[in-house]
């Protein structure tokens, strides 16, 4: 297949790359040259590029790379009938308990509002129907962890953080209450086989990309065998801190069986 890629610089991008082997890809990064952005000779997008630290404070920096930007080659995409897939992230979910992809959302951090805004831009333009068979498909991503994450620092996964720290103090940090803190982290790997399986998936909208199980964050810790120590949760994270994620993979289930 004839393939854009987005981000294939970060994490989860470079994983996507190397899936993407033996298919024709071009990439495209933020800032780079705008005329190497071209949709008309691509069969799918998949627009994996943008900020993905869930701390950032610069509204307009998250508004012009995650929404702006993703608008823009949306649009670019529809006008070609180039099937069109994106990250999104369960973020949008903030604190609620329910994890289904009609249950409600309650975005908390600019990086949470640019996601869910920029799923609604995109159902919106789905629904006005450019052209028969254009797709559109949405994945929020939960706790994603696995190879090629070291220079995300303090954003990369629990399981690269606490490995880090078992190897160079011997000890793991966690937060106070994180026995009860409990998320659905899902490995690279399978968040890259859900964007290859939808590759032949015909239907459009948004899709949870998760294990379906959740664990605690200490739980992850003890695995690594080494003595933990509790500290203090900053105040910046207090308000806005997911205590529990666990993604209902119903639709997302069915979608790829079809």
């Amino acid at each position: 297949m004839r393939i854009l890629l987005t981000g294939h610089k970060g994490f989860i991008g470079s994983n996507m790359l190397k899936a993407l082997a033996g298919h024709d890809v071009k990439t495209y990064d933020w800032g780079e040259d705008p005329t190497l952005l071209t949709t008309h000779d691509r069969d799918v997008c998949i627009h994996i590029g943008g900020i993905s630290s869930t701390t950032e404070r610069d509204v307009d920096k998250i508004m012009r790379q995650n929404y702006d930007f993703s608008c823009q080659l949306l649009d670019r995409c529809m006008n070609t009938g180039t099937h069109f897939q994106y990250s999104s992230s369960a973020s949008v979910y903030g604190l609620n308990q329910e994890f289904c992809e009609d249950s409600p959302v309650d975005p908390r951090t600019p990086y949470a509002w640019s996601k869910y805004m920029f799923e609604r831009y995109a159902i919106k333009l789905q629904k006005s129907a450019y052209n028969v068979g254009d797709r559109i498909q949405g994945f929020r991503y939960f706790n994603v962890y696995g190879s090629g994450e070291a220079h995300k620092g303090g954003q990369a996964s629990p399981y690269h953080q606490f490995e880090k720290q078992a190897r160079e103090t011997g000890r793991i940090r966690v937060f106070e209450g994180s026995r009860e803190y409990r998320r659905d982290f899902v490995p690279v790997s399978q968040v890259i086989d859900t964007h290859l399986a939808f590759l032949n998936v015909k239907q459009s909208g948004v899709f949870n990309v998760g294990t379906g199980r959740a664990q605690s964050f200490y739980e992850i810790a003890e695995q690594f065998g080494v003595p933990i120590e509790e500290i203090p949760m900053p105040e910046h994270l207090k308000q806005s801190y997911q205590t529990y994620t666990c993604a209902d993979m119903t639709r997302t289930d069915r979608a790829i069986a079809s």
